[in-house]
């Protein structure tokens, strides 16, 4: 059914304008629908869009415990600006103590392997967590990100996380458009975006990217592009 139903919600809102699809799934999926926000400029635009819809709105981030300061001060100040309370959910420190343990504290230098079993205990279980009792959430995904999203749609079934409905209303923005909404409505960002970082995770697996680098360049430098999510929206 949530195949179908997919479909049609593409056929609708596949070259519609992100308010409109928020207006439509915020009212569709009341009480059930969330946006997982990374505290990115994307995130921060949908934040910026959610409030004014409903306020109401479920509007949560995964606190790895291993980011940046200039993000747990967004969090700060996006919760002022908006006046709400935006969830935090953190990974199980039994889990992260036993993975320090075993592999260190830094062992996603050593291996793809040991990255994406950091990433899986610090976001992909807080994100399961999080989601519990959702039938939809809303991501700040764009297929200009990187490669690994190229061929993403603004509504898709989420198969890693019970099917959910997840929800791309930015899929066809450009990052100049981002931008753009940013400074026209003066929405709170992430200090580092001014300092060369366009994508921002935790602080040992995120560096500044040079002119002309991709925008996710930055982020696991090590690895090649093509391996280059965290597992929150692998297909």
């Amino acid at each position: 059914m949530n195949e179908k139903l997919v479909k049609e919600y593409n056929e609708k809102f596949g070259n519609k304008s992100a308010i409109q699809a928020l207006e439509f799934f915020l009212k569709e999926y009341k009480g059930r629908i969330a946006l997982a926000s990374s505290l990115g400029a994307e995130d921060q635009v949908l934040t910026h869009m959610i409030v004014q819809i409903d306020p109401e709105t479920k509007i949560f981030t995964l606190d790895t415990g291993r980011l940046f300061p200039e993000t747990y001060d967004l969090i700060d100040r996006t919760n002022h600006r908006y006046k709400i309370k935006m969830d935090v959910y953190f990974p199980e420190a039994k889990h992260v103590e036993n993975m320090v343990k075993e592999k260190g504290v830094n062992l996603f230098y050593e291996s793809i392997e040991n990255r994406k079993l950091c990433c899986h205990i610090r976001k992909i279980e807080p994100l399961r967590r999080a989601l519990e009792g959702s039938d939809a959430w809303i991501t700040g995904l764009r297929r200009e990100q990187s490669v690994t999203r190229n061929n993403d749609t603004m509504v898709e079934i989420d198969k890693n996380n019970r099917g959910l409905i997840k929800i791309n209303p930015l899929i066809n923005w450009t990052e100049n458009e981002v931008w753009d909404y940013i400074k026209k409505y003066k929405i709170p960002y992430n200090k580092l975006h001014d300092q060369g970082f366009p994508s921002i995770g935790c602080l040992p697996c995120t560096r500044a990217i040079q002119p002309g680098e991709d925008l996710r360049a930055g982020r696991w430098w090590w690895e090649q592009p093509e391996h280059k999510e965290c597992g929150l929206h692998e297909k």
